[in-house]
This record gives C-alpha cells, sequence and structure tokens, in this order.
C-alpha cells in the first residue's frame, strides 16, 4: 500500500482549485491523496478511504466560499478526528474564495491557518511546511518556493458572492452566484440528427439552430425548490412524494410565478424564474458535452430513467462546476420563457423569450421518470402553463442588483 503525505479535504464545489493545489504539491514532490485520484470507480468508497487512510501523514481540511459539504463534513467527522487524535499535522486551508469570516469546523478553531487569499503570505509554502515540517527559507516572498495558483482562482474584490436567505422557522434558501459570460445554446445539427434517427423523432430539432448567447450575472437556487421551502412561503404542498427534501412537485408555471411573487415580498429582493439561456448555462457551467460530468449519464450522477422510481431528497449527486445540485433528472424545471419551436430569431442577451402567445411555458432538465437523452444540459419540451405533473417543480433566480 503506497504512503501519501497529505489527506486533502474539501467540498466537491472546490474541486478545481484544490486539484490545482494537488498539482503543484506533486511537483513539490510530494503526495497527496485526492479522491479523484485515488479511489477506484466501482468500489464504495468509504471502505475502500478506511483501507488507505492508515497510510496517510497528515490532513488539509479546505475552506471555500460554500463552507463544508456534505461529504467533506462526514470526511471531518469519520477520519479527521482521528488524524487528531493520533497527533498528525492536520492544516485548515482558506480558500482564494473563502468568505472573510467563513464558518470553520469547531474542532480546528484553534489551530494556524493557512490563507490563500492573501498571496504575498506565500500560502503554499506555508502549506508544504505544515505538512513536511521543513520551514521554506523565505516565506515572505510568495514566489520563493511555488507558483501562485493561476489567476482564475483569484476572487476579485467587486465578484459578488452567494448567500442564505432565510425564509423563517429554521429554512434556508441558498443562492450561488453565477458569473456573467458568453456560451452556445441548444445543440450542433449533427447531433441532433443523430437523436432523432435514433429515436425517430423529431422533437429534438426544437434546440437548434446552436447560437451564442452572452448571459449578466446572476444568482441561482443551489437546489430546486424543496417541499419546506415552498411550504413555508405558500402554506401548502401539493406533491405526490413527500418529504421535506425532496423537490415541490405538482406545482403549475403559474404556482411558480406565485412563489416567486411572494418570496419577493417577504425578501424585499426580486426573485423570478430562470430564462432558458440562464438556465442552460447554468447547467452547463462551462462544458460542451451533453451533461455537465460529460457524454454520459449514469445512476450515480442523476436520477433518471426510472431507476429509484420516484424523486430524492435534493443535494444527493453531485454538483455541477458552479455548486448547483440537480440540474440533470429529479424534477423538470420551469423558466419564464414562452415555447418557441426552435431558436430562429431568439435574443442572444440571455433575457426570457416571450411572445404574445404564452399559454405554453418551457421546462428544462428532465426528471426521475424520463430517458437520459430528456435529461441533457440542452433538452427543452413545452408544458401548457396551468398543469401539473409529479415530475415538474422549479428553482429560482435573483438578479445581481436585486441583493
Amino acid at each position: 500500500m503506497p504512503e501519501f503525505d497529505v489527506f486533502l479535504c474539501h467540498n466537491s464545489q472546490d474541486k478545481p482549485e484544490v486539484r490545482e493545489i494537488a498539482r503543484q504539491l506533486k511537483q513539490q514532490k510530494l503526495k497527496p491523496w485526492l479522491d479523484e485520484w485515488e479511489l477506484r470507480p466501482g468500489l464504495p468508497w468509504q471502505p475502500e478511504l478506511e483501507r488507505q487512510i492508515k497510510n496517510i501523514k497528515s490532513a488539509a481540511v479546505f475552506v471555500g466560499r460554500n463552507g463544508t459539504g456534505p461529504w467533506q463534513r462526514m470526511e471531518i467527522d469519520a477520519y479527521l478526528r482521528r488524524f487528531v487524535n493520533q497527533g498528525c499535522p492536520v492544516i485548515p486551508i482558506l480558500l482564494t474564495n473563502a468568505p472573510k469570516q467563513p464558518e470553520l469546523p469547531t474542532f480546528l478553531e484553534g489551530m494556524t491557518w493557512v490563507d490563500f487569499r492573501h498571496s504575498e503570505s506565500n500560502p503554499m509554502g506555508r502549506l508544504i511546511w505544515g505538512i513536511t515540517g521543513i520551514k521554506p527559507a523565505d516565506l515572505d516572498s510568495a514566489q520563493s518556493f511555488i507558483t501562485e495558483l493561476p489567476a482564475k482562482f483569484k476572487q476579485e474584490k467587486s465578484q459578488a458572492q452567494s448567500f442564505t436567505e432565510d425564509l423563517g422557522s429554521y429554512i434556508e434558501l441558498k443562492m450561488i452566484a453565477i458569473p456573467d459570460d458568453k456560451f452556445f445554446m441548444g445543440t450542433e445539427d449533427r447531433q441532433i440528427e443523430r437523436l432523432v434517427k435514433k429515436y425517430n423523432r423529431k422533437y429534438f430539432r426544437a434546440e437548434k439552430p446552436q447560437h451564442e448567447v452572452t448571459v449578466q450575472p446572476f444568482f441561482m437556487s443551489k437546489y430546486p425548490i424543496t417541499q419546506e421551502q415552498y411550504q413555508e412561503i405558500m402554506g401548502k404542498n401539493p406533491s405526490h412524494f413527500k418529504g421535506d427534501e425532496r423537490p415541490i412537485e405538482n406545482v403549475s408555471w403559474d404556482d411558480a410565478v406565485e412563489f416567486c411573487q411572494r418570496l419577493s415580498q417577504q425578501t424585499g429582493k426580486k426573485y423570478r424564474l430562470p430564462s432558458e439561456a440562464e438556465w442552460e448555462y447554468a447547467c452547463r457551467a462551462g462544458t460542451t458535452t451533453p451533461y455537465h460530468f460529460g457524454d454520459n449519464i449514469t445512476d450515480k450522477l442523476a436520477n433518471y430513467g426510472g431507476n429509484v422510481g420516484k424523486t430524492t431528497p435534493v443535494g444527493q449527486f453531485p454538483p455541477n462546476a458552479f455548486g448547483l445540485y440537480d440540474m440533470h433528472g429529479n424534477v423538470w424545471e420551469w423558466c419564464e420563457d414562452d415555447w418557441h419551436k426552435n431558436y430562429q430569431d431568439a435574443p442572444n442577451d440571455g433575457r426570457a423569450w416571450l411572445s404574445e402567445n404564452n399559454d405554453t411555458k418551457v421546462l428544462r432538465g428532465g426528471s426521475w421518470f424520463d430517458h437520459p437523452e430528456y435529461c441533457r444540459s440542452a433538452t427543452r419540451i413545452l408544458f401548457r402553463r396551468d398543469i401539473r405533473g409529479n415530475d415538474v417543480g422549479f428553482r429560482v433566480v435573483c438578479g445581481f442588483g436585486s441583493t
């Protein structure tokens, strides 16, 4: 069994930055333990980690903008306390996007932190000092020991932060900051024709022509709206598959809009449904593959195709690079737009595409019931605005100027 110098405990939403730190540690002849590098696909992760962890010499606990994630907290509870009890170094680390006053795991509060928010303090040098016990010759120089992280991980002071809305009764609504950018919306002709031929359905041609769209920054709810959130704002729960943490379903487009209106009145912010462009951009999170996790979908990545036979509580599957969960499967999600049979003459500025005939609206994302092809980032279907189904829900967005 190989030995590792440091176990990298992190929120999956911070994976890109942690992966880059791991690469730089390897450049310094250290061997980091990173889940995606060391956990063999097809095996249960907990016994596999249990088998390997006795050969790890230290641990690093990363805290970013979104705090500690559910799997990270499981690792902290199950494994990190063992490091502390054995006298092994446990190094708390603030990533570049960590807030001014991050929420820290209690048992780490008394330890010395490495802070990547201030490159002038040579955080990589300090991290390696913590791992190896060997102090760099010059800790005052950010460049003296190792290169800085790429600029894409630096947090601009002007960048808006994600936030949490208090709905009352100890119920929260977590909103994720989505940056502005351009992307190609829809599906290229060759891929569409493959789908049409495979399923004998011309319906997929609603995803063309593929076109470039510029999206302004906005906030989007981290999960589809849950039943406890809907109950708190609307005073009722029409869902077929009951469960506080399951997504709300059996709601019409008009129901979803009313939720946004009531939420706006309660919070003083302007909440609404996402436009189609915003939804697809947020789902893709910089990817161009059919799903934000790649070319294929499995039941380890999403709830679809009747594998479970009902909705699942939100957040049980891996998030995308923006930190959004359940964008593929679980429930279809209402968008603000009226239905158009294709993208001919669609707006290219990210706004909702509205028309005089607004009886039919757009749904995105697929559901627990649907075939995988209907759960792709680009898939779009129409639904009457007054129809409800046990596979239809929604999530909300909020403009940057509204917070």
